[in-house]
């Protein structure tokens, strides 16, 4: 087979020692909690509150929260229409965009009614999504190209019942040698080309996995990412030892960096060893779930952290089944370094099976006894397909599209005599704080009762109390029955916005709207997403 022209082998040329021990720190650099009324602190990185709200979106903080649950999970913003988030871009190229989801422990917001579409600079990465109790914490990494200057983030609800929600965003620009513009084209039948342009797609991050190693955090990531162990991606373990190397990685000029991958990654490893004068004849190999339809960039990490001397190591590499890389010989591809990390990139098809296989062993070179196969790390990137969708086949018109409005109007005098009360709870209570001088509460706006209008009223809780009714036109939907003894359950959150003195008239005065419409047949359900300003 004719010897492959990789791009790794361009890295003999410039193998000038250049150790970056700097911290990478990108120009764009955006850390949103969604939701929340203060900024929270995760892995030394300040995420700022995004409290602001209007009519289409409202903020939910759950006040009861999993054990050791990042703080940033403990609010989210949700949007009942299709919203905008844009980020101005100094640093046009590709970007990482991080979505954080997570499932509330304890909410009166039906989350499993949440389906919803994301755009980001126009692509589709995500369709018809919704997040179920038992996913917990979710996170969607992606890499997209940002050439103008601004980046757009899009969430779509799917259709008029639901909503779309977020926890946190991230935003942040990329090294350059992150995604590079070309990359070995694995087209089948052991034929490798050159696939172009590159840089200019969409990428899911499907899988970041650290061979040989333990699970690496965003706080020892040079880029916050995380790194999972192989264990469950290994085929078979038998005959294969893993390595871990507590010298210095020599980072060169040409190679790898710590952007591209940390030092937790190089330093382990998993290795084929022969021994005495035997070969062993035998493969390693990982196995990994993919969706059908799209190409995906299979990158690997090499570090030689386990030959005794340079010149040792010959193998092959394998993807799909197919001779990706015939003899790679590391020592020479590293410029004659051990321990010196580099990385190779290939696009591959998915293939019909739904399974994509990476496989390492012993090529005709292989020597006895010495390592016969190594591997450190692996990344494996779905690209966005033909109709600029990175999930599905829907494209990013008809995502956009797919939200209609639906005629509420018999939901608008139950809202307003919902918003009535609130209006004259609080002229009670400016009476009562008038006479006791007392301003020991935040003030809401006041509804003109003579026109009964809504455009004064707090947007935020009307838009909730829309959200929350729309259930009832949508058999199905989540939320709780309120009836009996606790016709409206009520949380500090709520109450908070209620004069003391007038919380009792207050609920009493709900629950006779409660009580008529229960007479109908209807439901309402609990109400907290209102935060007072």
């Amino acid at each position: 087979m004719k010897k492959l022209s990789l791009l790794l082998l361009s890295l003999s040329i410039l193998f000038t020692l250049s150790l970056s021990s700097s911290t990478f720190s990108p120009i764009d650099n955006y850390l949103i909690n969604c939701g929340s009324f203060t900024d929270s602190i995760i892995d030394n990185r300040r995420f700022t509150s995004d409290h602001s709200s209007d009519s289409t979106s409202i903020l939910f903080n759950d006040y009861n929260p999993f054990p050791n649950l990042p703080q940033i999970y403990h609010s989210a913003k949700i949007l009942n229409s299709p919203s905008k988030y844009h980020f101005i871009i100094k640093d046009p190229g590709t970007h990482t965009v991080r979505l954080h989801f997570h499932q509330f422990k304890n909410s009166p917001v039906d989350i499993s009614r949440a389906q919803f579409h994301v755009l980001v600079n126009g692509y589709v990465v995500l369709s018809n999504f919704s997040v179920q109790y038992d996913q917990m914490l979710v996170v969607k990494e992606y890499f997209i190209w940002a050439s103008s200057e601004k980046l757009v983030i899009t969430f779509v609800p799917a259709k008029r019942s639901n909503f779309a929600f977020i926890n946190a965003i991230e935003v942040i620009s990329a090294p350059k040698d992150v995604i590079v513009d070309t990359a070995n084209y694995l087209n089948g039948d052991n034929k490798v080309d050159n696939f172009d342009g590159l840089s200019k797609q969409a990428f899911e991050v499907m899988y970041r996995i650290n061979v040989g190693g333990v699970k690496v955090t965003p706080f020892n990531d040079t880029l916050w990412r995380t790194w999972i162990p192989d264990d469950e991606f290994l085929t078979s373990d038998n005959g294969f030892n893993r390595v871990h190397f507590g010298g210095r990685i020599k980072y060169v000029k040409g190679g790898a960096s710590r952007e591209v991958g940390p030092d937790n990654v190089y330093n382990t490893a998993r290795v084929i060893t022969s021994k005495n004068s035997s070969i062993p004849k035998l493969n390693m190999t990982w196995d990994f779930t993919v969706v059908q339809g799209y190409k995906y960039l299979v990158r690997m990490h090499f570090c030689d952290i386990a030959s005794i001397s340079l010149n040792l190591m010959y193998f092959n590499v394998y993807i799909n089944g197919n001779l990706a890389y015939e003899d790679m010989d590391i020592s020479k591809i590293t410029g004659y370094l051990l321990a010196s990390p580099f990385y190779t990139d290939f696009v591959v098809e998915s293939g019909s099976s739904g399974v994509l296989s990476i496989s390492v062993g012993p090529s005709s070179k292989s020597i006895a006894p010495a390592v016969d196969g190594l591997l450190n790390g692996v990344e494996i990137l779905k690209m966005n397909n033909s109709m600029g969708s990175l999930d599905g086949l829907i494209c990013p018109g008809l995502a956009l599209k797919s939200w209609h409005t639906k005629n509420i109007g018999v939901l608008v005098p139950f809202i307003a005599i919902v918003c009535i009360l609130l209006s004259i709870g609080l002229a009670m209570h400016r009476k009562i704080g008038q006479a006791n001088e007392s301003p020991a509460w935040l003030r809401l706006p006041v509804v003109d009762t003579h026109e009964q209008s809504l455009k004064d009223v707090d947007q935020n809780a009307i838009r909730y109390l829309e959200l929350q009714i729309l259930s009832l036109h949508y058999p199905g939907a989540g939320g709780t029955s309120v009836g009996g003894s606790c016709a409206f359950t009520w949380t500090d959150q709520l109450l908070y916005t209620v004069s003391r003195s007038m919380q009792g008239w207050f609920t009493a005065r709900v629950d006779e709207v409660i009580a008529k419409r229960e007479a109908l047949g209807s439901k309402i359900f609990p109400y907290t997403g209102y935060h007072p300003h």
